[in-house]
């Protein structure tokens, strides 16, 4: 048994952990913030599609965003104090209003009461932090003027929509987002990792066809980050073709965890499963559904566990700090990773194979029983017996007592154990924490 680190590898990784990609498997963990005019709606930032608002209905946000109390400082001291290693922002949004003051619109933070260049600020107070930093730039842009209707344009269902298209040019707005693209990766210095969100070309609607990787002109767009900024990463959602001999930086699942790792071509690829507190990405005042803090800490040992990171979403309120069931949901982190951290950062999936309820994370010859199901009494390990050198609670460092095969009795509970299986020796009442962590110390000859 191999006890160096169990994360897959390809030669695509390799190749990018070489050119200064490796810290993205060591962080595991980072903060997606989606901010924009639609935090005053207050309603998901899907609010001016979803309810097919014009220009003009929308353009109230626009008069009206005065962040006062944004502190970029405030939210990377947030997003590290809860464990988090890296962030990603949103710098323009489906919307098309851009957080930075950009040459190439008027449509930016800076012509808003706010009057100041909110992306600057940003980069500045996460690398003060030591944060990697990321930006999130949307593909679609519904206030520019030659984005062309379809199935998510705000007017898509107007009684003039095909009029409205026939003057609009689709070539003109990728110029567009090529020269914000270029000017993002040019102004702020060296950027860790970029968003592109979203592609669509199969999803016709009315008349209007989809939006794909002709119209973002997106082997040119990726060519230009790669020669501006050599060592980002780049998201999945250019629709660019894929194979083992062109695999993506990244491939983002979103809303949802894989049952099993990510592949392209058969072969393991680099990903991040990007989810929410709640429902909604942007700020949502009336929203109800927000996970529970076991929900949120199994969600992230689930994706490590299979060899991914998470990326968990804040959405900032219109005045530009975190709402207080954003905060307590990062104080769960905090908690966790205070005593569990060394069970993520680094880790990855392990070749063991965890037992129902379970999971496992590994690193180098630490190997971490996460147990999400608190059973009574035991918990039997298959293909362990003779591996284990130690065993200890993460949260407390309290011994952990196991029992081998060769062993049928272990202080007086009768335990029968086949095969290659150990039984792990558990208190009847579960620890006072989240998916208590079990580190198991292993041999160096297992």
């Amino acid at each position: 048994m191999n006890l160096g680190h169990q994360q897959p590898k390809n030669n695509q990784i390799d190749k990018n952990d070489q050119q200064g990609k490796a810290w993205f498997e060591e962080s595991r963990f980072g903060m997606f913030i989606h901010f924009g005019l639609y935090a005053l709606g207050a309603r998901h930032e899907w609010l001016k599609s979803k309810e097919e608002m014009s220009s003009e209905e929308y353009e109230a946000y626009f008069e009206n965003f005065n962040p006062d109390l944004y502190d970029p400082r405030e939210w990377a001291e947030k997003a590290k104090a809860a464990g988090m290693k890296y962030v990603v922002l949103t710098t323009k949004h489906h919307e098309g209003f851009c957080l930075w003051d950009s040459k190439y619109t008027d449509y930016k933070v800076t012509n808003t009461p706010f009057q100041r260049d909110l992306l600057a600020e940003y980069v500045q107070a996460m690398r003060d932090a030591g944060l990697k930093v990321g930006f999130y730039y949307s593909l679609i842009d519904w206030h520019h003027e030659h984005f062309t209707l379809d199935l998510f344009h705000p007017q898509r269902n107007h009684p003039d929509a095909h009029e409205i298209n026939k003057d609009r040019q689709i070539s003109i707005y990728t110029e567009y987002l090529h020269n914000q693209v270029r000017e993002l990766l040019t102004n702020f210095g060296e950027i860790d990792i970029i968003w592109f969100d979203f592609s669509y070309a199969s999803r016709p609607y009315n008349g209007f066809p989809g939006k794909g990787r002709k119209d973002w002109d997106s082997e040119r767009l990726e060519a230009m980050v790669r020669e501006l900024q050599p060592n980002i990463i780049i998201g999945d959602r250019l629709d660019i073709q894929r194979s083992a001999d062109n695999l993506p930086d990244l491939v983002t699942p979103e809303q949802y965890t894989p049952s099993t790792a990510p592949t392209v071509d058969g072969q393991a690829v680099r990903w991040e499963a990007c989810h929410t507190l709640s429902g909604s990405w942007g700020y949502h005042r009336d929203e109800s559904t927000w996970k529970d803090a076991s929900q949120l800490i199994n969600m992230l040992v689930d994706t490590v566990a299979l060899g991914g990171n998470l990326l968990m979403n804040v959405g900032p309120t219109g005045r530009g700090n975190f709402d207080s069931r954003a905060n307590n949901a990062l104080q769960v982190y905090k908690d966790w990773l205070h005593v569990n951290d060394r069970s993520i950062y680094g880790a990855g999936q392990s070749e063991f194979e965890a037992p129902n309820g379970c999971r496992f994370t590994q690193k180098g010859n630490r190997l971490y029983l996460h147990v999400q199901n608190w059973p009574f009494r035991h918990i039997h390990l298959k293909n362990l017996g003779g591996k284990i050198k130690y065993a200890q609670f993460l949260h407390d460092a309290s011994q952990v007592k196991w029992l081998e095969p060769e062993n049928k009795n272990y202080e007086l509970t009768e335990v029968s154990i086949e095969g290659d299986y150990i039984a792990l020796e558990l208190p009847v009442q579960k620890p006072e924490t989240i998916s208590p962590v079990i580190e198991l110390v292993l041999k160096d000859n297992g």
